[in-house]
């Protein structure tokens, strides 16, 4: 039984996240039904990662177990001939029975794109948030290397995140400016996993820094809080990206 690795990018707007859910448009429940007519079976995708509803994906990580006999060139080429134009297979590749897209996963890189200025390009509205106030880069880079680390990150979960440990390894954590112009303003941090909607409230605390409502000095204040209460608002999910997981040199039997 072969297993699968594959790679997938997507523009998450028109989806309400990864993980399927009943009568609603999902990534994976997409995805599952356009492989069961290629595999010509039922078969589930294990995600690396459950993004949030709008979020969207570079690198998202399916693992897929099938009866069948794969050529993963095939089938990527098939895939992508019946999926919609949101949703690309960029890698397809046979994987040891033991790989599984989220267990061996040892990391993940996300990237929060946020505008700053009196006007958003339409051509950054659908993956980027926007602000009108003008944004200190460098107070919010500062604040950002302040949670790296292993942390409780309860300050910056979901009320409903139901994750059996609030403590995170944040291995990375920066704010740069970006675009032709300087425009963009990006967060991009790793960590081992994260909680439910950490990210987008990290990014919400770190644009309070940039525009001057927090001092850079206050969030690791915000992190010993452990109280959602204490850190910025929840960022929107458009600015989301999920950039790449991580996986340990995986032996290669076929690729496509």
């Amino acid at each position: 039984m072969p297993n699968l690795k594959l790679v997938l990018e997507y523009a998450g707007t028109a989806y309400h996240g990864w993980q399927i859910q009943p009568g609603v448009p999902t990534i994976q429940g997409t995805l599952q039904r356009c492989l069961a007519i290629v595999l010509r079976e039922p078969v589930v995708a294990r995600g690396a990662a459950r993004t949030d509803a709008g979020v969207h994906a570079l690198g998202q990580v399916a693992s897929v177990a099938s009866s069948k006999e794969i050529d993963p060139r095939r089938l990527r080429r098939s895939l992508n001939a019946i999926l919609p134009e949101d949703i690309a297979v960029r890698e397809a590749q046979v994987v040891p029975d033991s790989f599984h897209a989220r267990h061996s996963a040892l990391g993940r890189i996300y990237r929060y794109t946020v505008s700053s200025g009196d006007h958003l390009s339409p051509f950054h509205r659908q993956f980027t948030a926007h602000t009108f106030h003008p944004l200190d880069v460098e107070a919010m880079d500062r604040a950002a290397r302040s949670l790296v680390g292993t942390r409780d990150f309860s300050s910056f979960k979901a009320a409903g995140d139901l994750s059996d440990s609030p403590v995170k390894d944040l291995r990375s954590s920066r704010v740069t400016r970006e675009g032709e112009r300087g425009e963009l303003v990006v967060y991009t941090v790793e960590a081992t996993s994260f909680l439910q909607h950490m990210v987008r409230n990290i990014a919400g605390t770190l644009i309070e820094v940039g525009r001057g409502r927090i001092l850079p000095d206050r969030v690791p204040e915000i992190l010993e809080a452990r109280d959602r209460r204490a850190a910025g608002p929840t960022a929107p999910a458009q600015g989301l990206m999920l950039v790449e997981v991580l996986y340990p040199d995986l032996a290669r039997p076929g690729s496509g």
